[in-house]
């Protein structure tokens, strides 16, 4: 088993910053990618961000890239996603999830991610 546990969501300002962070214990050794995902009220939760445990390749949603950052740092065993310039439609729930079984590369389904943090409130106001 792995736990996840989200942390740095909050309010903020549209243009502003924020950092998540995703601390994982249990079994660390067994993860492959992590990812971020998303889910604002009444929505599907979306694909954000994915990095291999090893930190060598990342992917982003088109609708990120050039915002948010996603690094990770085994030493810590945790994983960040810097959001730089939110937007409004930045708002939802962000949730971070980990594979232990490498079905899929950086997969952006939530079928690809075996373990799931509780998540954390992101809000951006206009």
């Amino acid at each position: 088993q792995v736990q996840l546990v989200e942390s740095g969501g909050g309010l903020v300002q549209a243009g502003g910053s924020l950092r998540l962070s995703c601390a994982a214990s249990g079994r660390t050794f067994s993860i492959v990618d992590m990812g971020w995902f998303r889910q604002a009220p009444g929505k599907e939760r979306d694909f954000v961000a994915a990095i291999r445990w090893d930190g060598a390749r990342t992917r982003y949603a088109d609708s990120v890239k050039g915002r948010f950052t996603v690094a990770g740092d085994n030493t810590k065993n945790t994983v960040y996603l810097q959001m730089n310039n939110l937007k409004p439609e930045d708002t939802a729930v962000y949730f971070c999830a980990a594979d232990a079984n490498d079905r899929v590369i950086l997969s952006t389904s939530p079928s690809g991610y075996d373990y799931w943090g509780q998540g954390t409130q992101v809000t951006v106001s206009s």
